[in-house]
């Protein structure tokens, strides 16, 4: 038998390794909100926040998920495609970058900072129901019964855009649900039960949990149970969790809202 070691692959002279792209920072969230604000109607694309559930969603999916059957349902929730026309490069360039660095968080049971904004005094009271739509009415109400816990109210659009990715793509949903059920249900706490169906177990789960005391455990329990729920979809050999390490809560001049139909 051969002992000796494989030759390395060497780079061509005059080439170097591609750095690793940088995080988005505040500027860049900022943006990538603004141009899916500018998508036309009737479009109804997710908002950052609901964005980042949604990727973790996809991120988890036993098999990878193609850009292609991903990036449509970020533009709108129902993926109808973009006007003729429509210049979505800048948007799509950013989406791309949040996708591959949550991909390098989860791999790597790597903390990251959920896209999770505490809402103002504006905000909340843009939260009450509005009976011009009783599709609006009804998105406002689901964010007015988590105000039972503002942390809840808080990290609902990153779980509704998890649940989103959920409904697209239920791949992840059809593994082991004893091994699920945890973590989901510290997710799913922060949804009214009745949009829970099917789900005895899951809303037992629910119900022995205490509310999180505070925004921060809201969206370390949100990174906690992303984690977990890819050791069940795709397990590693030997998983470890970081220890004593808190995701902190993003700042963002305005909080974002669910969807553009609750928006208005």
């Amino acid at each position: 038998m051969n002992s000796q070691p494989r030759p390395q692959p060497r780079l061509r002279p005059g080439t170097r390794p591609r750095p690793p792209e940088k995080p988005l920072d505040g500027a860049d969230i900022e943006r990538l909100q603004a141009l899916l604000d500018a998508l036309p109607a009737p479009l109804d694309p997710l908002d950052v926040s609901m964005l980042d559930g949604y990727l973790c969603g996809v991120l988890l999916q036993p098999q990878p998920v193609s850009a292609e059957r991903w990036l449509r349902f970020v533009t709108d929730t129902e993926g109808r495609p973009l006007p003729a026309g429509l210049d979505a490069a800048p948007l799509h360039a950013l989406l791309r970058r949040r996708h591959a660095e949550l991909a390098t968080a989860i791999e790597h049971r790597q903390w990251f900072d959920p896209w999770v904004f505490e809402l103002d005094d504006e905000a909340r009271d843009n939260s009450m129901p509005d009976a011009d739509t009783d599709v609006d009415a009804e998105a406002d109400a689901d964010i007015e019964d988590a105000d039972a816990n503002p942390a809840s109210q808080a990290v609902y659009p990153w779980v509704a855009g998890f649940a989103l990715a959920m409904e697209h793509f239920p791949a992840l949903m059809a593994l082991d649900a004893k091994a699920l059920t945890a973590p989901l249900a510290l997710l799913y706490r922060h949804l009214e039960a009745d949009d829970l169906e099917d789900a005895d177990d899951l809303l037992e789960e629910i119900e022995s949990l205490a509310p999180p005391e505070d925004l921060t455990q809201a969206v370390e329990e949100l990174v906690r149970a992303t984690l977990l729920l890819a050791d069940v979809s795709r397990p590693r050999a030997q998983t470890q969790h970081p220890q004593n390490q808190r995701p902190r809560a993003g700042t963002r001049p305005h909080a974002p809202r669910p969807t553009r139909s609750a928006r208005r």
